[in-house]
C-alpha cells in the first residue's frame, strides 16, 4: 500500500485537474492546517485557494471527503452545481482521470 504522502499527492493532482475541468478554480492542497486541531482549513488569498488537510490518525475517506469539500466550499458553490461538482470529483479520486484517459 502506498504512504499517505503519495497517496495525498496522487489525490491533489486527480482533484486539481477535474476541478478544473468542471471550470472551478483548483486550490492547492497541504497538509497539515497551520490551525492545531482542524481537520480542514481553507484560506481564499488573492494568489488562490488554499485547502489544508490533516492525514494523520485519519480514515482516507474522510481526507478525500474533506479534499472534495474543499473545492467545492473554496469556489463558493452550493445547491445543484455544488452536488453535480462533488460527484465529478468522487469520480475523479475513484477512477483516477490519468487512468480514464
Amino acid at each position: 500500500m502506498e504512504s499517505t504522502s503519495i497517496r495525498f499527492a496522487t489525490a491533489a493532482r486527480d482533484l486539481t485537474r477535474a476541478a478544473r475541468l468542471c471550470g472551478l478554480t483548483a486550490p492547492r492542497f497541504k497538509s497539515p492546517p497551520r490551525l492545531g486541531g482542524y481537520s480542514r482549513t481553507i484560506r481564499r488569498q488573492p494568489s488562490g485557494i488554499t485547502v489544508a488537510i490533516a492525514l494523520r490518525e485519519r480514515p482516507w475517506a474522510a481526507v478525500l471527503a474533506d479534499m472534495i469539500e474543499g473545492v467545492v466550499v473554496g469556489n463558493g458553490l452550493s445547491g445543484v452545481k455544488a452536488d453535480q461538482v462533488r460527484r465529478a470529483l468522487w469520480l475523479a479520486v475513484d477512477t483516477p482521470l490519468a487512468e480514464a484517459a
